[in-house]
Protein backbone atom coordinates (compact mmCIF):
# COMPACT_ATOMS: atom_id res chain seq x y z
CA UNK A 1 0.00 0.00 0.00
CA UNK A 2 1.40 3.19 -0.98
CA UNK A 3 1.82 6.58 1.38
CA UNK A 4 -0.59 8.03 -0.71
CA UNK A 5 -3.34 5.43 -0.26
CA UNK A 6 -3.39 5.34 3.46
CA UNK A 7 -3.65 8.74 3.99
CA UNK A 8 -6.52 8.82 1.63
CA UNK A 9 -7.92 6.21 3.69
CA UNK A 10 -7.23 7.91 6.95
CA UNK A 11 -9.61 10.47 5.58
CA UNK A 12 -11.84 7.67 4.52
CA UNK A 13 -11.94 5.27 7.98
CA UNK A 14 -14.71 2.60 8.44
CA UNK A 15 -18.27 3.62 8.52
CA UNK A 16 -17.37 7.02 7.38
CA UNK A 17 -19.42 6.62 3.86
CA UNK A 18 -21.91 4.58 5.40
CA UNK A 19 -25.41 4.95 3.67
CA UNK A 20 -23.95 6.33 0.77
CA UNK A 21 -24.47 3.15 -1.13
CA UNK A 22 -23.38 3.76 -5.09
CA UNK A 23 -21.95 7.43 -4.15
CA UNK A 24 -19.12 6.27 -2.04
CA UNK A 25 -16.11 7.45 -3.37
CA UNK A 26 -13.39 4.93 -4.28
CA UNK A 27 -10.25 5.44 -2.36
CA UNK A 28 -8.17 2.23 -4.75
CA UNK A 29 -9.16 -0.45 -6.58
CA UNK A 30 -7.60 -4.24 -6.83
CA UNK A 31 -8.06 -6.63 -9.32
CA UNK A 32 -7.29 -9.54 -10.32
CA UNK A 33 -8.13 -12.98 -12.33
CA UNK A 34 -10.59 -12.53 -15.28
CA UNK A 35 -12.96 -10.45 -13.67
CA UNK A 36 -12.66 -10.47 -9.64
CA UNK A 37 -12.90 -6.80 -8.64
CA UNK A 38 -12.52 -5.00 -5.05
CA UNK A 39 -13.47 -1.17 -5.06
CA UNK A 40 -12.37 -0.04 -1.52
CA UNK A 41 -14.02 2.80 -0.04
CA UNK A 42 -13.06 2.62 3.35
CA UNK A 43 -10.17 1.22 6.12
CA UNK A 44 -8.49 1.48 8.80
CA UNK A 45 -5.40 0.15 10.13
CA UNK A 46 -5.07 -2.78 12.61
CA UNK A 47 -2.48 -3.14 15.61
CA UNK A 48 -1.01 -6.42 14.16
CA UNK A 49 0.22 -4.09 10.87
CA UNK A 50 -2.49 -4.88 8.65
CA UNK A 51 -5.28 -3.15 7.39
CA UNK A 52 -9.21 -3.67 7.62
CA UNK A 53 -10.67 -2.64 4.11
CA UNK A 54 -14.34 -2.45 3.16
CA UNK A 55 -15.56 -2.01 -0.13
CA UNK A 56 -18.28 -3.21 -2.87
CA UNK A 57 -16.51 -6.34 -4.26
CA UNK A 58 -17.17 -9.04 -7.16
CA UNK A 59 -15.50 -12.67 -7.43
CA UNK A 60 -16.76 -12.51 -10.62
CA UNK A 61 -19.86 -15.44 -9.86
CA UNK A 62 -22.89 -14.68 -11.98
CA UNK A 63 -25.99 -12.72 -10.31
CA UNK A 64 -28.75 -15.05 -10.26
CA UNK A 65 -31.21 -12.65 -10.15
CA UNK A 66 -30.10 -10.55 -13.36
CA UNK A 67 -28.75 -13.09 -16.08
CA UNK A 68 -25.99 -11.98 -17.69
CA UNK A 69 -24.41 -9.64 -14.63
CA UNK A 70 -22.15 -10.48 -11.73
CA UNK A 71 -22.46 -10.62 -8.11
CA UNK A 72 -21.53 -7.67 -6.59
CA UNK A 73 -21.71 -7.16 -2.24
CA UNK A 74 -20.32 -4.99 0.05
CA UNK A 75 -18.08 -6.51 2.55
CA UNK A 76 -14.56 -6.62 4.46
CA UNK A 77 -11.00 -8.01 3.58
CA UNK A 78 -7.78 -6.98 5.54
CA UNK A 79 -4.51 -6.23 3.07
CA UNK A 80 -3.01 -9.33 4.06
CA UNK A 81 -5.57 -11.17 2.80
CA UNK A 82 -5.74 -9.41 -0.42
CA UNK A 83 -1.90 -10.05 -1.18
CA UNK A 84 -2.14 -13.82 -0.40
CA UNK A 85 -5.24 -14.08 -2.93
CA UNK A 86 -3.86 -16.49 -5.94
CA UNK A 87 -5.56 -16.99 -9.42
CA UNK A 88 -5.08 -20.26 -11.42
CA UNK A 89 -3.85 -21.57 -13.66
CA UNK A 90 -0.79 -19.95 -12.89
CA UNK A 91 -1.08 -18.22 -9.54
CA UNK A 92 -1.14 -14.35 -10.38
CA UNK A 93 -2.35 -12.19 -7.64
CA UNK A 94 -4.10 -9.05 -7.07
CA UNK A 95 -2.93 -5.88 -8.69
CA UNK A 96 -3.91 -2.39 -8.17
CA UNK A 97 -5.31 -0.18 -11.11
CA UNK A 98 -3.11 2.61 -10.96
CA UNK A 99 -5.49 5.00 -13.14
CA UNK A 100 -7.68 4.83 -9.92
CA UNK A 101 -6.71 8.20 -8.14
CA UNK A 102 -8.38 8.20 -4.39
CA UNK A 103 -11.31 9.86 -3.93
CA UNK A 104 -11.73 10.93 -7.93
CA UNK A 105 -14.73 8.23 -8.70
CA UNK A 106 -17.87 7.24 -6.92
CA UNK A 107 -18.45 3.44 -6.74
CA UNK A 108 -21.53 3.65 -9.51
CA UNK A 109 -19.14 5.17 -11.92
CA UNK A 110 -16.34 2.32 -11.69
CA UNK A 111 -19.59 -0.45 -11.54
CA UNK A 112 -20.97 1.19 -15.05
CA UNK A 113 -17.61 1.34 -16.61
CA UNK A 114 -16.83 -2.37 -15.25
CA UNK A 115 -20.37 -3.16 -17.19
CA UNK A 116 -19.63 -1.34 -20.18
CA UNK A 117 -16.38 -2.86 -21.20
CA UNK A 118 -17.36 -6.61 -20.30
CA UNK A 119 -15.70 -6.97 -16.77
CA UNK A 120 -19.66 -7.55 -15.45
Amino acid sequence: MTAEIEKALKKYPLYSQDGKGGDAKIVVKYFGGSAATWLITEGEPRDNGDWLLYGFVTLGLPDDFAPGKLLWEWGYITLRQLQEVRFPPFGLGVERDILVEPGKYKVKDEVFMCRQYGRD
